[in-house]
């Protein structure tokens, strides 16, 4: 026999003997596939599938129509509790054969899942019953029958519902995930994130969040990759209307509507560290943000201390950082309402622009430069205002300064701020109206000047407030000129602090203090 004839036999023989052993190691792997899935798995989860194929050539694994569900859930129950999802396909892509056929854990490079649908029901109103859920009910579990180095996750949805009210608690559609680099130890099955991975990248629409009986949020889409974050149409909606919303309210409270067409975070830096969760950002920017907010005087007023900012940021209990936060083309709208008001009063401030840097909470910090805040708007639709506002996140008096100017402005429109504050109304103009006052959270000092033109005021009862006190009127227009004379007319104002109440009260106090001063 020649020598080609033996190359060739062995060969042909190398192929034969690697073809049967394929074979027979697919139909051992298709057999013993089973066997860890179903009689070796001990999740919480039974795991079924419609179809699987197995390739030793490239080390594939390849399922379809996946289906998971509690393994505690009673046959044929009409009450479900738990996960429950259909997945419609998964790749398992170079997995290793040794571990699969001797450690029964399926070890692989990556997982590829399509079209996973999933649902979880909840016996209560939460998302998550504790910071640990996701590590003991979901990670932990699965990581005993499949590890991989990379998630890719395709089209998937997510339901949280409660079985309470059968209605969703969190919802999203659309998710896109990908998760690269993954390692997960003992180590850290034991950490706030139990894994450590080196990238990653999510992106999913149509967000619904309900994180409490009053509010819930929308996220029309957000999407994510390691250092930044941007959201489009965000919005933070009442569950019930005005009416209803008051009803049910034992304290006097605002309600919010927010809405934010987009928002970017910038340079994002964010985990935990010795179990202690941080974020830090470069920039926070928020377009076209409209925030709507309503108080009803006549629920009973709540006494509790109304913190200043500085003793809100400083008590964070985690280092957050954010250097620059900016609004951009925005809309505030205040309105209040009382027993004895015709309606609500309300004050806007339209093409909201604000800059705020500095921002930090004081955990760990032994020294911080001020928060510095800039605000420039249309105040009342007509009139530019302008408001500089610092304070230090570290003075333990809770200190700060601000000063504002406004312009040109028609003082009617405050009727419904200045007669249940000062039971005063005004007619004219506001030419120039600049403050400039310092404060804490005990007292204020400070100035404010005025320019005015045809000023006119009328007085009303302390106990009748509703019945214009004539002769205060008439003896108030006889002392005030109609005008400043072209030049300002100034007050110094000292103001007490109400601490039950919010800082913009006090600053609105200070306002009428000095209004008062200069004009009665």
């Amino acid at each position: 026999m020649s020598i080609y004839k033996k190359i060739a036999i062995g060969v042909i023989s190398i192929f034969v003997f690697v073809l049967l052993l394929n074979i027979g190691l697919n139909y051992w792997i298709k057999k013993q596939l089973p066997i860890i899935v179903h009689e070796k798995n001990k999740t919480a989860y039974h795991i079924n599938y419609e179809k699987i194929e197995v390739s030793l050539w490239s080390r594939n694994i390849y399922a379809t129509t996946l289906l998971v569900h509690p393994k505690n859930q009673p046959e044929n129950s009409p009450t479900k509790t738990g996960i429950y999802s259909k997945i419609e396909s998964i790749t398992i892509k170079h997995f290793n054969v040794w571990d699969l056929a001797f450690r029964d854990i399926i070890q692989a490079e990556s997982i590829i899942i399509n079209k996973p649908r999933v649902i979880l029901y909840k016996k209560n109103d939460k998302l998550l019953n504790n910071s640990k859920s996701i590590r003991t009910e979901i990670i932990e579990p699965f990581q005993k029958v499949i590890a991989v180095s990379n998630i890719y996750l395709n089209d998937g949805t997510l339901d949280v519902v409660s079985l309470q009210n059968n209605k969703p608690i969190f919802s999203v559609k659309n998710i896109l995930l990908k998760l690269e680099g993954i390692l997960i130890t003992d180590a850290t099955l034991k950490e706030k994130i139990p894994m450590h991975y080196e990238k990653y990248v999510l992106v999913f629409d149509s967000l619904y969040y309900k994180p409490n009986q009053f509010y819930h949020l929308n996220i029309g889409q957000l999407s994510t990759e390691n250092n930044f974050l941007k959201i489009k149409k965000f919005s933070m909606l009442p569950e019930y209307n005005r009416k209803e919303f008051v009803q049910k309210l034992e304290k006097e409270k605002d309600i919010y509507t927010l809405k934010v067409d987009s928002a970017s975070i910038n340079k994002m830096d964010w985990g935990f560290k010795n179990d202690r969760f941080f974020f830090k950002a470069n920039s926070l920017v928020m377009n076209h943000f409209d925030a709507h907010i309503y108080r009803d005087k006549a629920v009973k007023d709540d006494l509790s201390k109304k913190y200043l900012y500085n003793h809100l940021l400083r008590n964070i209990k985690f280092p957050l950082q954010i250097d620059t936060l900016q609004i951009l083309k925005s809309k505030l709208v205040y309105e209040e309402e009382t027993d004895k008001s015709n309606g609500p009063g309300a004050l806007t401030f339209d093409h909201f622009n604000m800059q705020a840097t500095n921002l930090r909470s004081g955990f760990g910090l032994k020294k911080t430069t001020d928060v510095k805040i800039k605000v420039a708007c249309q105040f009342m639709k007509t009139s530019p205002l302008n408001v500089d506002w610092s304070f230090n996140v570290l003075d333990l008096k809770d200190s700060f300064h601000i000063q504002g100017t406004i312009d040109n402005f028609n003082v009617a429109a405050m009727e419904r701020f200045t007669k249940p504050y000062i039971k005063t109304t005004f007619t004219g103009t506001f030419k120039k109206y600049h403050f400039n006052f310092y404060g804490n959270d005990d007292t204020s000092k400070g100035n404010a000047s005025l320019e005015y033109d045809d000023l006119k005021v009328k007085l009303y009862k302390k106990k009748h407030p509703e019945k214009e006190a004539k002769l205060k009127t008439a003896v108030a227009n006889l002392l005030l000129k109609n005008d400043s004379d072209e030049r300002p007319k100034n007050a110094d104002v000292e103001v007490e602090r109400i601490k039950d109440k919010s800082f913009y009260n006090f600053l609105w106090r200070n306002i009428a203090e000095s209004l008062k001063k200069i004009l009665i």
